[in-house]
């Protein structure tokens, strides 16, 4: 049967199992082996009379529309050629959608040991969960530990504030009125206290100097203001200044990327309270996280009133009380983090196979994510 065909049979053979429901596309999540034994995963998406296939972890997809036909999909989503023009894609799906086929057929005949087979079977590197971050930090002896690259002392004094209530006291966290020569004090503080061994801080320069050198640029207008005005900083902060633009990244401190720069922001209290404004520094990713931690202590040190996000998340960082994430072999450390659910104190990320040696010790204290069940409708 040629490849076209087989792909179009493939796709009405689906419509005789269950599928999830994602909006109002129907999807189904099919893990099986080739002849080879090896595990292949096919994430089918149908929108209208459409369906998109992708093949997780390989570089293409396909889309399918039964009455025209078969499209290669590039790894951005555009459709390019038809598969049979395109031997390299036929060498590539031929194989899987027989290899699917016939695993459609074992889940019909008995979708239970089908089932169970995968759960069995389908390889840990290629799988989601999390192990504690305690075990980890025990297990493998180079892995990169917060508490060491802070110290122990600034390490004990931040888990103290956490455990002592400060940053459930506004006067620890807010300031009662401010201007943008205050905010750019913070930011001088921040820059010196957070100065990584590769980076030239000139510590000459005022706190203003220095957000206009080492910050984001996009000010919206914060370096425009008169800095020395409480009423402009909060008309500014309100929106209503002309001098506010939009678009830009005025908190950002630090440069990186969407989760890796450095964020030192000033808020109101609440939306319900116009007086007051609240300073809290961010940066939680993995590579920021001790330069925040510095800025925050630096800051708190200097006597101003300081918050820092989610402190009770670095809390459990700093003492391994968290959760380290496992993520599958193909998929991208970056943001990988955002796959968990908050609840499961999950802020930094591994391969399974980065456990090395530890597989055996670690994996029995891993939670897993469920494998998809795929079974026949009236099953």
């Amino acid at each position: 049967m040629e490849l076209t065909a087989s792909i179009v049979a493939f796709v009405k053979e689906l419509s005789d199992f269950s599928y999830e429901l994602s909006v109002l596309d129907h999807v189904w999540n099919i893990l099986f082996p080739d002849k080879e034994k090896k595990w292949n995963y096919l994430h089918v998406n149908k929108y209208k009379h459409t369906f998109y296939i992708t093949h997780v972890g390989g570089d293409r997809g396909l889309e399918v529309d039964p009455k025209k036909g078969v499209r290669a999909m590039e790894a951005m989503g555009a459709s390019s050629c038809c598969v049979e023009n395109h031997g390299q894609l036929a060498q590539e799906w031929d194989p899987l959608i027989t290899s699917a086929r016939k695993w459609l057929k074992i889940v019909w005949r008995d979708w239970i040991k089908a089932n169970k087979r995968i759960h069995a079977e389908y390889p840990l590197r290629h799988r989601y969960g999390f192990a504690p971050n305690a075990l980890i930090r025990a297990s493998l002896p180079d892995v990169y530990r917060l508490d060491e690259e802070l110290g122990k002392d600034r390490t004990t004094k931040l888990v103290r504030l956490v455990e002592d209530g400060f940053f459930f006291k506004a006067e620890n966290t807010e300031v009662s009125s401010m201007t943008a020569a205050d905010y750019f004090q913070y930011c001088r503080i921040a820059y010196i206290a957070g100065k990584r061994k590769e980076e030239k801080v000139d510590e000459s320069l005022s706190g203003r100097e220095m957000y206009s050198r080492y910050a984001d640029g996009r000010h919206e207008g914060l370096l425009d203001i008169d800095p020395t005005s409480e009423q402009e900083f909060a008309n500014w902060i309100g929106g209503t200044h002309p001098q506010r633009g939009g678009g830009g990244h005025p908190w950002e401190i630090k440069r990186g990327g969407n989760t890796t720069h450095i964020d030192l922001t000033v808020s109101r209290p609440s939306l319900y309270r116009q007086e007051g404004f609240k300073v809290e520094l961010r940066g939680e990713s993995i590579g920021r996280m001790v330069e925040t931690m510095r800025m925050f202590l630096a800051i708190h040190e200097a006597k101003l009133p300081i918050s820092i996000a989610n402190p009770e998340g670095v809390r459990k960082r700093l003492l391994a009380q968290d959760n380290i994430g496992i993520i599958s072999s193909y998929a991208s450390l970056h943001r990988a983090n955002q796959h968990f659910d908050q609840d499961a104190d999950v802020y930094d990320v591994m391969y399974y196979d980065d456990l090395g040696r530890f597989k055996r010790r670690i994996t029995p204290f891993v939670t897993w994510e469920p494998l998809p069940i795929l079974k026949p409708k009236d099953a």
